[in-house]
């Protein structure tokens, strides 16, 4: 083997390097720690039994690891010259490997050498970007279990990796909790802020690190703005982390009003900060992995990932076979439960970022509160809006004055005026006292413009307060309240918005020339602080994924679900770094209330921790199937979900939900502590699954995993998930699940109910299950018509000492 390398080698020195060089991910033969058995004299084995966690601090993990670094370099400096390359990650962990800055030429020698397995380009991920706690029913039906908040996820570390943190905000502080003890099991460093020589952590933060290797190479990395550390320069990342595990009752205070007190999901649990994501560019797979196969060998128990791909990797046929798919299957492997955004391309279908079934995929959901705001005319009509701010004086009106009305003559040409983004360009003496009337242009919805900045022009111009009356609708458009601190509204209707205008012209006389003569218009603005709560709760977002999940980069359908759950990610309070600019209305405040599947992951992630710490010893898959069984497809009206869709003229309506929308459905904390019966699965079975799914080349299989295909399952469908879908059902087929019963002895019926067009039976009827014990029971379904679409239902499992499991069903008919 060695002769025939280095022979290979020679051939390839001959090579000319040329072209522009880029990131590729290189996996190479040999097990990475996670799974090496041993093989090799001199290297015992680094493997552990399913779920166990290795320690990285031994001689026996960091001398194998050693031995990986050192082929990856004898590798890169036999074939190619000292300074034609830049290595910049060995991944020795979770997959063997490396990332390298070389040419496409480069790249080629390494396809064709014996032990390279794959050379894949890296490419660019993005982000998917507080009352949820009480909407939860956490303070009261799960952190008491625990031990109260004090306790709720105590001893449990999160690992995010995402934009970084602001270590100083008071969701992230030591000096009004209990003080923190060692966390021995985590092995994680910390790095130093370079500007302050002070450390990132603090008991509560017990690691944190950057990584922006492959950033760098790329040319996209500005030290300037994006921080060489683990600083959040963007904000993202300490509003997810704050979601997920934030001290409790931290109060959320901005221009002088308080907006309620923001909690994490598992307040006691510890944060692992992972910094692979930047402002403006986002992040780069190569980065990415590089921090979780570090979070991974660091000892984290869960992963929140915020993060999916710009699109699907072009040199990968098959979803599931990717470097990062691939890092996510080891270190589920490794025990790590992993939740991940299920991206914001809603509401159409197949445009979900997070397709494996090692994964939880969470989908985001609007929660019960609403702000609400009105603006009423001097001709007595109230118009409804949007308005996070205070009221106008009671009992007083006041004039209304446009934007395009009161400008100073030298501005007219240079500027947009009406988006009332600067006040230069508008008379202070005209608009002083009044209510300014702007308009809400495209700029706002690429981020140009901002709500904030409207703000700040009418204060700056002594205004009474701020109207934005949206005049059409852009594709892209997402509405939601801007806190500030002077009374605003924000018109989204546009059949109001020119009712407004229409009041306001007839109001306002001009001369021959189209000069206003005076401004007779009145209005005053309602109190927008306080939201109002609603039954109709929850409702999938417009922006939220959908299904049906796809197996291949031809959009083929996977016989798998996904999403797999839904949680909260619209309007969440939470943490924000006073220089973050990912979101422009929130340009150094210490809150931000955002929306995105990015804020549903920490949900998960957070309350994945607080089922994790009462039942430490659960794989991935069993706190997944807790979460997803016990899960609701009812509102807190008891009405089935709906989920926000666009109509044909583009505005927004609600629907019947599907599992394509919400998977599972929405999470229930409470539930999930006690499930009753899980659904496990482990590394052996997504192999399985993997062997099993049509397209997919055996030999990627083992370059990816390092694992032969030694069985399949016949279908994919038969992976043991809380979950069953069959995308192409010809004739009857008959899908097998096995449960375990992690409560005491309990018998359980079993029942379905599907669309007519599928018939489906269980069997048995009923069974009884001892504690600790499994049980299989088959589900059959039969293609009663051809529909063209697919059908849902659900399975059933009722237990005598009040449990109730639920898995989906979907199915699309087909005629033999």
């Amino acid at each position: 083997m060695v002769v025939n390398f280095q022979c290979t080698v020679l051939v390839f020195l001959v090579l000319l390097v040329v072209g522009k060089a880029e990131i590729y991910i290189v996996t190479i033969e040999g097990e990475p720690i996670v799974s090496y058995k041993g093989d090799l004299d001199g290297f015992e084995a680094t493997a552990m039994e399913s779920n166990e966690k290795i320690d990285p601090t031994s001689e026996i993990v960091t001398s194998y690891a050693r031995h990986l670094e050192s082929k990856h370099d004898m590798l890169l400096g036999m074939l190619f010259e000292r300074g034609s390359f830049k290595k910049l990650y060995s991944y020795k962990h979770l997959i063997n490997g490396f990332a390298v800055d070389i040419t496409p030429e480069q790249a080629e020698t390494l396809r064709h050498t014996p032990i390279v397995k794959s050379v894949e380009m890296d490419w660019k991920v993005r982000k998917l970007t507080t009352h949820t706690p009480e909407f939860l029913g956490l303070p009261t039906g799960v952190w008491p279990t625990g031990g109260g908040f004090d306790r709720a996820g105590e001893d449990i570390v999160i690992g995010f990796v995402d934009s970084g943190i602001y270590p100083h905000h008071p969701s992230f502080a030591t000096y009004n909790t209990e003080p923190f003890g060692p966390c021995l099991k985590y092995k994680g460093k910390c790095e130093v802020d370079p500007d302050t020589k002070k450390e990132f952590c603090n008991g509560k933060i017990v690691g944190a690190q950057h990584f922006a290797e492959a950033a760098k190479a790329a040319g996209a990395f500005n030290p300037a703005i994006h921080f060489e550390s683990p600083l959040d320069g963007d904000g993202h990342g300490s509003h997810t982390a704050a979601i997920a595990a934030g001290n409790n009752g931290i109060p959320v205070r901005m221009h002088g009003y308080e907006f309620g007190k923001a909690s994490g999901m598992a307040p006691r649990a510890r944060i692992a900060v992972y910094k692979a994501l930047y402002r403006i560019f986002g992040g780069f797979v190569a980065d990415v992995v590089a921090a979780i196969d570090q979070a991974v060998h660091d000892g984290v128990d869960i992963l929140s990932l915020s993060v999916g791909p710009n699109s699907p990797p072009a040199t990968t046929k098959i979803t599931y076979l990717n470097p990062f798919d691939a890092t996510l299957l080891s270190a589920v492997k490794a025990g790590v439960f992993v939740a991940q955004a299920a991206g914001n391309g809603g509401p159409f279908p197949k445009t979900l970022v997070s397709y494996s079934p090692w994964i939880a995929t969470v989908a985001a959901a609007i929660d019960d509160r609403r702000y609400k705001n009105h603006l009423t005319l001097g001709n007595g009509k109230i118009l409804a809006g949007l308005g996070l701010s205070p009221a106008t004086h009671l009992n007083r009106t006041y004039t209304l004055v446009a934007a395009n009305d009161v400008l100073l003559d030298s501005s007219v040409s240079k500027y947009s005026p009406s988006d009332c983004q600067r006040p230069d360009v508008l008379n202070k003496r005209l608009v002083e006292g009044k209510v300014l009337l702007c308009g809400y242009s495209f700029s706002f919805v690429v981020g140009t413009a901002s709500i904030k900045k409207v703000s700040q022009t009418a204060r700056a111009l002594g205004a009474a307060g701020f109207v934005l009356a949206v005049e059409n609708i852009s594709p892209g458009s997402k509405f939601d309240p801007v806190p500030v601190g002077i009374p605003g509204i924000l018109i989204t209707d546009v059949s109001k918005s020119m009712d407004l205008i229409d009041y306001y012209n007839t109001s306002t006389p001009r001369d021959w020339t189209g000069r206003v003569k005076s401004f007779d218009a009145v209005g005053s603005i309602g109190d927008g602080l306080m939201p109002l709560l609603y039954k109709s709760a929850p409702e999938v977002a417009l922006f939220s994924a959908r299904g049906p999940n796809i197996r291949d980069f031809s959009f083929q359908d996977a016989d798998l679900l996904k999403p797999d759950i839904l949680a909260p990610g619209s309007l969440i309070w939470a943490a924000w770094s006073p220089n973050g600019t990912d979101e422009p209305n929130y340009v150094g405040e210490g809150f931000a209330m955002i929306s995105g599947t990015s804020m549903a992951a920490p949900h998960i992630a957070g309350i994945s921790a607080l089922v994790k710490q009462k039942h430490p010893n659960w794989s991935p898959a069993a706190i997944k199937s807790a979460l997803m069984t016990t899960s609701t497809t009812m509102d807190r009206a008891g009405r089935p979900l709906k989920a926000q869709q666009f109509s044909e003229t583009e505005a927004m309506k609600l629907v019947s939900a599907t599992p394509f929308d919400y998977g599972s459905g929405h999470v229930n904390p409470r539930a999930a502590l006690d499930p009753g019966l899980i659904f496990d699965a482990g590394y052996e079975d997504y192999l399985g699954f993997l062997c099993t799914t049509a397209g997919i080349n055996v030999h990627e299989i083992h370059n990816y995993t390092n694992s032969p295909c030694n069985f399949t399952m016949g279908h994919p469908w038969n992976l043991n998930t809380p979950s069953i879908t069959i995308a192409h059902l010809v004739g009857t087929k008959t899908v097998t699940r096995t449960v375990t019963n992690v409560a005491e002895e309990e018998t359980y019926t079993i029942t379905a109910r599907m669309d007519p067009a599928v018939a489906i039976e269980t069997s048995p009827p009923a069974m009884t299950l001892r504690s600790g014990s499994s049980r299989k029971f088959s589900v059959t379904l039969t293609s009663r018509s051809l529909t063209g679409t697919y059908s849902f239902g659900e399975v059933l499992l009722k237990g005598s000492r009040g449990h109730k499991v639920r898995i989906p069903v979907v199915a699309m008919g087909y005629q033999r």
